[in-house]
């Protein structure tokens, strides 16, 4: 069966997650029962990264194993067309290797987290960015996040029902960038790793912008990481400001 890799981009704001669900929408169940309109039978696709409710994307990958040989375009544009009137949309579509995987074959995951500083409340970016109504310090932030960077034990930045298998992960990037406004300062927190452990980008954004509000020192974030403790983390922010913006592969799929 020929095998496809589709980058997709979704509101992930009614959906309960990636993954299928038996009795709640999910972006993966979104677009198994389009790829049903166009060979009837049962499809099961698997992704780069399964994320939570609310979780956005704008460089999710997924494989698909069809029976018909398609052609690409074709393909993502009759995707596109059964998805309707769903927030999901498939940007590109590949031909790739019977023993190429979307998760497996991937060597880097990228992030991204929209925080708004504003008093005003959210109108046009309402759950698609985390609302703060007090100034943030970025120095402060990117001087907290610098302790982050590297091969860690990030027990006190991982869920307590993460299932991997260690805590041990590299984080390769952390990056801080504003964009300063009439009315609002947006902060955009840039996040590369090969993988993640269950809501660590939250946790890290969470503890951030108690640095930037002035709440903790810079330096509190390292005693944190070093306690190797799920309590010792700040609050962990909400899904609304959180973006799956594109994963890397060895061979890129989607290179022209």
């Amino acid at each position: 069966m020929p095998r496809y890799a589709l980058k997709i981009e979704y509101d992930g704001t009614p959906f309960a997650g990636w993954q299928r669900q038996a009795d709640q929408p999910s972006v993966q169940g979104a677009i198994e029962a389009a790829l049903a309109k166009l060979e009837p039978r049962e499809h099961t696709i698997a992704a780069a990264g399964r994320t939570d409710a609310g979780v956005h994307a704008t460089g999710q990958v997924a494989q698909c194993d069809m029976e018909k040989d398609w052609d690409p375009f074709r393909l993502s544009e009759a995707l596109n067309f059964h998805l309707k009137p769903e927030p999901v949309a498939i940007l590109d579509c590949a031909r790739v290797a019977d023993d190429w995987h979307a998760r497996f074959s991937a060597v880097e995951r990228r992030y991204m987290f929209r925080l708004i500083s504003r008093r005003a409340p959210l109108t046009h970016d309402r759950k698609l960015a985390w609302r703060v109504n007090h100034m943030l310090d970025a120095d402060a932030m990117r001087e907290g996040a610098n302790h982050l960077i590297g091969k860690h034990d990030f027990t006190t930045f991982r869920s307590s029902i993460c299932q991997a298998d260690s805590p041990v992960k590299t984080l390769d990037a952390l990056e801080v960038e504003t964009h300063r406004g009439a009315d609002q300062t947006e902060f955009r927190f840039h996040v590369r790793a090969r993988s993640f452990l269950h809501n660590q980008v939250r946790s890290f954004v969470g503890t951030l912008e108690r640095v930037g509000a002035g709440a903790w020192a810079p330096e509190d974030v390292k005693t944190a990481l070093e306690a190797r403790d799920r309590a010792a983390c700040g609050p962990v922010s909400p899904p609304d400001g959180l973006y799956l913006v594109g994963v890397g592969y060895a061979d890129d799929p989607f290179a022209r």
